[in-house]
């Protein structure tokens, strides 16, 4: 035996060992294939995906070329600069394209007039894009910099193929997750998911813009209370870096207001958020309950049956109605014809009645309850709306109503005419003693004073005519420059926009008499009017 297992030992004629199973010349055939190709003189693959043999120039000093993989597949380590230069490639030869394959041609020879030390193949540089797109290697908002500055003007998406793009050169840092293989799956489509996702909330944001631009102020949809999930902000924080160039284009503050509302639009609809439409009623549905509709159902079963009951005990022995208070008994083991029935009768009836109270009493409870956290719901997103309808049972009159006329005419009488005031002797002296007062010094508005301001600002507080609540002010920190200036400019020229003095004044009765008025001035303030007023007040 020792001589036979000592034979079996022995290796096999060709190489082969000898082991049993389906994988007993694996090794020998990968070494002959090995020992063929060192043989063979290089040549160039034929499969577009596989790299070319001379990878990396003898000149290159970003890319350093390591020792072949067991299974001969060539790495290169890429660069941050050359993973950056792939990326503005990418973004200037795709261009407006969402999809296909015409655009790898011209990003390949972008590509290479970026990189002209390196050889790469369009398949392996579409591969590497895509990697770089899929592993997050750049946020978000280092992925929106760098198509801005591929793409910086659609007039020069034209001029893609004829121009090479600027680029800024940025330090060759070696990034710690690039060590990866160039060759890849070779399915490419022509779309990525992250860049489709940006695309789209890039396209919905351009389109709600335009379409508040073009809205009145009164007839702007509501924007909803939306939840402080991490998603929602990670929406917010990925428009920020694209409201940049609508910012840098805003000439006063009407239109950055416009531009913020669109923006906070964009996120309701990137979101799925229920957005009210324009001129939408603000009073609840009138519509009943699921749960009260059952219990009234109920109810009104129970006094239909109490009534047949009632009939049969009273001698009504029609067969319907017998019919009724059979299934009214059904599982008590009650006949209809035991000596006691009557007694079973009563004793039934008053147990539909206990029923009846009872179910009524739930209403009640649930009514109260309902309104309780309706209230509750209602005074933290708009109490405004909450006053007005605990209001608003106690003006309703039921007399002849005001003539609008006559009212705009009293209150005009009172707010419009000029009037001539007697300046008693006392103003001179009050001038006097105020002309030795140091003037103030000139206010100068910070971006910081902006975001301190809207620190403390309420988030869902009940927002002015506009619409915007102080949370899109807060998310939206790239607006906060742009606020500091046009709200300098606004003070160096003592000049308003009619956004933030316009208000509400409504004109309610006094309990039921339509002669006397209780003058109720809404000083409703836009969002960004409020924080103005927040850190002059500071100033103060």
């Amino acid at each position: 035996m020792m001589e036979l297992n000592r034979t079996r030992k022995v290796p096999l004629p060709g190489g082969r060992q000898g082991a049993s199973g389906a994988g007993a010349g694996r090794g020998s055939m990968r070494t002959a294939s090995r020992a063929r190709g060192a043989a063979q003189p290089p040549s160039s693959p034929s499969h577009p995906s596989s790299p070319p043999a001379g990878l990396v120039s003898a000149g290159s000093s970003r890319a350093q070329q390591s020792a072949p993989a067991s299974g001969g597949v060539r790495r290169m380590r890429w660069t941050t600069q050359m993973n950056s230069n792939a990326l503005r490639a990418y973004f200037r030869a795709k261009g407006g394209e969402t999809g296909g394959l015409a655009y790898r041609a011209r990003m390949h020879r972008l590509f290479a007039e970026l990189e002209p030390s390196l050889t790469v193949t369009e398949q392996n540089l579409a591969d590497r894009v895509r990697y770089i797109l899929r592993s997050n290697i750049f946020d978000v908002a280092e992925l929106e910099r760098l198509r801005r500055e591929a793409v910086p003007s659609s007039g020069e998406n034209a001029a893609a193929e004829d121009a090479a793009p600027q680029m800024v050169e940025q330090p060759a840092n070696v990034d710690a997750a690039v060590n990866t293989p160039v060759v890849v799956d070779s399915s490419d489509d022509g779309t990525v998911a992250q860049e489709l996702e940006l695309e789209h909330m890039r396209s919905t944001l351009e389109e709600a813009i335009v379409e508040t631009r073009s809205t009145p102020l009164e007839n702007r949809p509501r924007l909803p209370r939306i939840a402080l999930s991490k998603r929602n902000r990670a929406v917010v924080r990925a428009l920020n870096p694209m409201l940049v160039t609508y910012l840098e284009a805003s000439r006063d503050l009407c239109e950055t207001d416009s531009i913020l509302f669109g923006a906070a639009l964009a996120v309701c609809r990137i979101i799925g958020a229920k957005v009210s439409t324009a001129g939408r009623a603000t009073g609840h549905s009138s519509a009943i309950p699921a749960w009260r509709r059952r219990i009234e159902e109920r109810i009104a079963k129970a006094r239909a049956l109490i009534g047949r009951l009632i009939c049969f005990r009273s001698g009504n022995n029609r067969p319907r109605i017998v019919r009724t208070v059979r299934m009214a008994f059904a599982g008590t083991n009650v006949s209809l014809s035991q000596p006691d029935i009557t007694q079973k009768l009563t004793e039934r009836i008053d147990d539909l009645k206990q029923r009846i109270a009872a179910w009524g009493k739930r209403i009640r409870r649930y009514t109260e309850r309902s309104t309780r956290f309706n209230q509750n719901r209602l005074f933290q997103s708009d109490q405004k709306r909450l006053y007005e309808s605990l209001e608003r049972p106690m003006v309703s009159g039921t007399g002849p109503a005001p003539n609008q006329a006559d009212t705009v005419a009293f209150w005009r009488g009172l707010w419009s005419e000029p009037v001539n005031h007697s300046e008693g002797p006392w103003t001179e002296v009050m001038a006097s003693q105020c002309a030795g007062i140091t003037p103030m010094d000139p206010v100068i508005i910070t971006p910081d004073d902006v975001a301190e301001a809207v620190r403390r600002a309420p988030n869902w507080k009940s927002p002015g005519l506009d619409g915007l609540h102080h949370y899109w002010l807060k998310g939206f920190m790239v607006c906060h420059s742009v606020l500091a200036r046009q709200f300098q400019e606004a003070l160096n020229q003592k000049s308003l926009p009619s956004l933030f003095t316009t208000g509400i004044t409504h004109l309610v009765p006094i309990d039921q008499d339509i002669e006397m008025y209780q003058l109720l001035e809404k000083g409703i303030r836009s969002g960004l009017a409020q924080c103005s007023l927040t850190f002059a007040n500071s100033f103060l």
